[in-house]
């Protein structure tokens, strides 16, 4: 099952570097953005994994922001609401993901140099005016699900300086018995370790839920903070029964409706008891 999965995972990131490559310089936006959800939706599926959350519209030009567990995240992401993801440079070196990143749009950032974060938010800043969705990863690292590192503030100056909407999504994922699952995790593990223990799965559930945005007219370091304190409620409240349910409604919303998610947390967080793993890579 396996083996079948990874064979069937690799045909299908050749045929979506081959697609972009050929076909998207021909195609207009809105399309491309269609065939990008459908491809990771495709993904998942592939990988035996399935996406849970509340459906809702997303306004164009958003900042999404999200905790990060995996590399599986921007593909459910994805799946949910094509998005230029902003992601470190290392990735760029990927077998066909790099490939297939860099030419869907993603915007690589050098952790190296520091001035590199005035380039790419220079770039995020022009695509949030255009009305593109740009996603990314505030904490900077993955972690293993249980908590939320404090967000890095920096590239959120483009959404705040522009009036732009931010979204918090929270991600976390599930067993067949709906507790927290490490398969998808990535901390301390090779991309193909943690490719074969996702396909190795028997049932693997992602669960999104969209957090309350911060107000407008904020800092930087004031949306950083609330909009992690917003996806840390959002987790805690799916541990409960109640929040279980709430994160159950498939994603089946027709591709021009925009994109995912559900509801909204308050503004106050629990405290994290204990410092989540966190990947050195």
């Amino acid at each position: 099952m396996r083996l079948l999965r990874l064979t069937r995972v690799a045909l299908h990131l050749a045929a979506g570097c081959a697609v972009s490559a050929l076909c998207f310089p021909w195609l207009d936006a809105r399309y491309c953005g269609a065939l990008r959800r459908r491809w990771a939706r495709l993904l998942l599926e592939l990988l035996g994994a399935r996406l849970a959350a509340a459906a809702g519209p997303i306004a164009p030009g958003s900042l999404l922001v999200a905790n990060h567990v995996s590399w599986l995240d921007a593909v459910a992401i994805a799946a949910l609401h094509p998005a230029a993801f902003v992601v470190k440079d290392d990735v760029r070196r990927w077998p066909l993901i790099g490939r297939l990143l860099e030419r869907n749009g993603a915007l690589f950032l050098r952790r190296d140099r520091r001035r590199d974060v005035l380039r790419v938010n220079a770039l995020i800043a022009r695509r949030l005016a255009a009305g593109e969705t740009v996603a990314l990863f505030p904490e900077g690292t993955t972690t293993d699900g249980a908590g939320v590192l404090p967000f890095r503030p920096a590239l959120f100056q483009p959404a705040v300086a522009g009036g732009h909407a931010i979204v918090p999504l929270a991600l976390a994922y599930r067993d067949a018995g709906g507790r927290r699952s490490d398969a998808a995790v990535y901390v301390g593990s090779s991309l193909w370790q943690s490719l074969c223990a996702v396909a190795a799965a028997r049932r693997l559930e992602i669960r999104i839920e969209r957090g309350e945005p911060p107000a407008a007219g904020l800092t930087r370091k004031q949306s950083a903070r609330l909009a992690r304190e917003a996806i840390q409620c959002r987790l805690a409240g799916s541990r409960s029964p109640g929040g279980r349910r709430r994160a159950e409604a498939a994603i089946d919303a027709p591709e021009g409706s925009g994109s995912p998610s559900a509801s909204a947390p308050s503004s106050t967080a629990p405290i994290w008891l204990s410092r989540p793993a966190v990947s050195r890579t």
